[in-house]
């Protein structure tokens, strides 16, 4: 409405109105739904615009840190040329030498970026016992299961826990996807 003109009703009568209408509208919910559309239709909405969508992470960057450990046993131990190899063909001798050179790298890999420990100190075979509220995280729970802890069994494997973990940080200007690049010899 134009700040020039002035209302055709008095204050008074323009108050007496706001009275009626406050009473309709608390009581007769039609009535307060007509008043609510037209107020909307004079007041301008403004509204805050949409907040930007957070750009959507491909797979590659989500996946880096796994797809790094995967390149750094490539690396150091040719594992994925190993496992891509089809050995049916190749003796047990020619199979049991690449293995041993697979396994020095990656043990090596594995050392130089992780420190591991036994979820439990026992040796394998060792009698255990699994108290009430043990970490199911921790331990798996295989064979005959009944009741309710603790559990009395045989240390069939000590499980690994990462005590620490030193990857280096994956760059943005590296594609993660790479995990050996291909070596053309000139």
């Amino acid at each position: 409405m134009d700040g020039n003109l002035q209302s055709k009703l008095s204050f008074g009568a323009r108050l007496g109105l706001a009275w009626k209408c406050f009473w309709r509208i608390l009581g007769q919910p039609d009535f307060a739904d007509k008043i609510d559309r037209v107020t909307a239709a004079l007041t301008p909405v403004t509204r805050a615009p949409a907040p930007a969508p957070a750009p959507a992470v491909p797979p590659e960057r989500l996946n880096a840190p796994g797809l790094l450990v995967l390149s750094l046993f490539q690396r150091e131990g040719r594992l994925i040329d190993f496992l891509q190899e089809n050995v049916a063909s190749f003796s047990d001798a020619e199979v049991g030498a690449a293995a041993r050179v697979v396994h020095a790298g990656c043990k090596k890999a594995l050392a130089d970026h992780f420190t591991l420990e036994p979820v439990f100190k026992e040796s394998e075979g060792a009698t255990v016992t699994l108290p009430s509220g043990y970490d199911a995280q921790r331990v798996r729970v295989t064979g005959n299961v009944a009741g309710q802890p603790p559990f009395r069994g045989t240390l069939k494997h000590h499980g690994w826990l990462a005590g620490s973990v030193r990857l280096p940080a994956v760059m943005e200007s590296l594609d993660p996807r790479v995990l050996a690049p291909a070596e053309v010899e000139l």
